[in-house]
């Protein structure tokens, strides 16, 4: 939704504030609806975001409070500048403790649809994201937001605004609203929609089934309200409770998690981490689920975060579905999947708790089988444990460095927790990258640990068709590329699939040099990395399959060698045994021709080109495909 125009016109009344409300009521409404706390249920947020800015358009003195000039800039439609403040002010008030009892029960009531419920059209995944980091913001941090994203303010004017409306420190509004990483355009999202809406019936067979019992309770609650008063400040809308308070305590309650049988999976039409059944020796421990839901849903100071890149951390839509509570070396560990999150609790297993709790987010949507074969459960001097899925049959260790040596067996608890094996991570000088095989059946999947929860699955083959790796040749083309994951480490990265694109002969009979890409892809979908290697000819180590690839060339967010994109282009300056420099490059099979131009110029007319160069020289790639198109280089 662009910003509107900002049109100068003259100082606004009641009246004609009131017309630019009428005029714009949809846009409001939806700023409305942004500002206030998205915890309690969308049905109710619709309707108050609808009563609030109904409320703004009520005659006399609660509507014309603080009247005077409206903190627009002189460029700025101050009718609708005026209307603009009263929503911003009306939610953030909201959201806050009502200091007078009596003056919130007497507070207009929302508008009621019995019978109904009135829901937002869904915004997918990103939207999903979004509300979740709206949902950990202050109520001015979320208006500065919504004024920077929605209306297109200036900061300077942002400030402005809320400060008229009532906020005590817009400069730190702004610093919180900077957190929420998501592109302002998913605020135009039918998400953030109340005004277009999807009707949904509500649970009809329980009404029917309580309608007797809650026409007593009812009016038991009438004679104890009556004796009693009300006993909570809870922030009201509209004279309805903020239900935040309410979401959070049906978070914290252990019960109503969700819990697999040990046989699911097998029957399961999904096998992902919904068909991981329930395990370890603390499910049934209520205290410690009930410390991890709340260090989840209300985590405070003592709570170490951490998230994957693209991950919301902020608290939990529903009841999340517990996959694991048990002891884990000198930790306990829990483990909760809420169908876009792997959230892992964990805290120290002795009573004086040498380290306070800590809270790891990892974005899981979209696991399948393969990707869902493993999580990292602790991680601790530099040893890593797994938890296995109920289908791997047994577990291995394989030295990716090792390509001819045998991968050896790795202990497995009956619940799935592996034994603790050394995390590449402490590998000094990339002498030994630990992997481990799960197998599945007749599938032997490499798995290994890039610093998060989720560990990444190892294939090769073309982007077309990549598969579990398999085979001297395709160990030792990995033996060569593992010591260049750290480049991907801690970016929340899915998968990584390792394809050699072509084979050069070198110069002066110097051997056959190997060009291969690799390519990691993210569980976010953005923010992939490519790395083109060249891979000389040399005697294998007696350890290991040879030296690391020379990284040719790397890029970021591209669809280059990848699914969509299986094209790649790369070159090396190189020198050869004799002494002498030479511009190398290869494409892979799309490739006609390649050119080198700049500081060195050459032909070819194939997918493979030599030039002689001299040292220090710099050349510019391009290539033509078979239908004649024209290609740039990787970069």
């Amino acid at each position: 939704m662009s910003p509107l125009p900002e049109v100068p016109s003259p100082a606004p009344g009641g009246e004609r504030a009131g017309t630019a409300l009428v005029e714009h009521y949809a846009r409001l409404v939806r700023l409305g609806y942004l500002v206030l706390p998205p915890t309690p249920g969308s049905h109710r947020r619709v309707l108050a975001a609808h009563a609030l800015t109904q409320r703004c358009l009520l005659p006399g003195r609660r509507a014309e409070r603080g009247t005077g000039p409206p903190p627009a800039a002189a460029a700025v439609d101050p009718e609708y500048a005026w209307a603009r403040l009263r929503v911003v002010r009306a939610a953030l008030e909201a959201g806050r403790p009502r200091r007078s009892a009596v003056r919130a029960r007497l507070r207009s009531p929302l508008p009621l649809v019995w019978g109904l419920r009135l829901l937002p059209h869904s915004g997918g995944a990103d939207g999903l994201a979004l509300e979740n980091a709206l949902a950990a913001l202050s109520g001015p941090g979320r208006a500065a937001h919504a004024l920077r994203g929605l209306e297109g303010l200036a900061d300077a004017e942002v400030r402005r605004v809320l400060a008229a409306a009532g906020v005590a420190d817009p400069h730190a509004a702004l610093a919180e609203a900077e957190a929420v990483a998501a592109p302002y355009a998913l605020l135009a999202s039918p998400q953030f929609d109340p005004c277009s809406l999807q009707a949904r019936p509500p649970d009809l067979l329980r009404r029917r089934r309580y309608a007797k019992a809650a026409l007593a309770a009812g009016a038991a609650l009438l004679v104890c309200g009556a004796l009693l008063g009300p006993a909570s400040h809870a922030p009201r809308w509209g004279g309805v409770p903020d239900q935040r308070a309410a979401a959070a305590a049906e978070a914290l309650e252990p019960g109503r998690l969700g819990r697999v049988d040990a046989v699911s999976w097998r029957r399961s039409p999904r096998t992902d981490f919904t068909a991981w059944p329930t395990r370890g020796d603390r499910a049934g421990d209520t205290g410690l689920l009930r410390r991890a839901l709340a260090a989840w849903a209300r985590r405070g100071g003592a709570v170490r975060v951490s998230a994957t890149p693209g991950t919301p951390a902020g608290p939990p839509m529903g009841a999340p579905q517990l996959l694991y509570a048990g002891g884990v070396g000198g930790a306990v560990v829990v483990l909760f999947y809420d169908g876009l999150r792997v959230v892992r609790y964990a805290e120290s297993r002795d009573a004086g708790r040498a380290w306070g709790p800590v809270l790891d987010f990892a974005r899981v949507d979209g696991a399948d089988r393969a990707s869902a074969a493993a999580l990292v459960v602790t991680r601790s001097g530099g040893r890593v444990r797994y938890l296995t899925a109920p289908w791997v049959t047994a577990v291995s260790v394989r030295d990716l460095l090792a390509p001819d040596a045998a991968p050896r067996p790795l202990g497995r608890r009956a619940d799935g927790v592996t034994d603790a094996l050394t995390g590449p991570a402490t590998a000094s000088g990339c002498r030994t990258w630990p992997a481990v095989e799960a197998r599945d059946g007749a599938a032997v999947r490499l798995l290994t640990d890039l610093g998060e929860l989720t560990p990444a699955r190892l294939t090769s083959g073309p982007p077309s068709a990549p598969h579990d790796v398999a085979g001297r040749a395709e160990r030792d083309g990995w033996a060569r590329t593992a010591c260049l994951l750290p480049s991907v480490r801690s970016h929340g990265v899915r998968s990584v699939n390792s394809w050699q694109f072509a084979k050069q002969p070198l110069p002066e009979g110097d051997g056959v040099a190997r060009w291969v890409c690799t390519r990691a892809e993210t569980w976010r979908g953005a923010g992939s990395r490519v790395l083109a290697q060249f891979q000389a000819p040399s005697a294998p180590l007696a350890a290991t399959g040879g030296p690391p690839g020379a990284v040719a060339a790397r890029a970021e967010s591209t669809p280059a060698c990848g699914a969509r994109d299986p094209r790649v282009l790369a070159g090396v300056l190189w020198r050869s045994r004799g002494g002498r420099w030479y511009v190398l490059a290869a494409g892979s099979e799309q490739f006609a021709s390649l050119a080198a131009s700049g500081g060195v110029e050459g032909r070819s007319g194939g997918r493979l080109l030599a030039v002689r160069a001299r040292e220090g020289d710099r050349a510019r790639l391009n290539g033509t495909l078979a239908d004649g198109s024209r290609v740039g280089g990787l970069r």
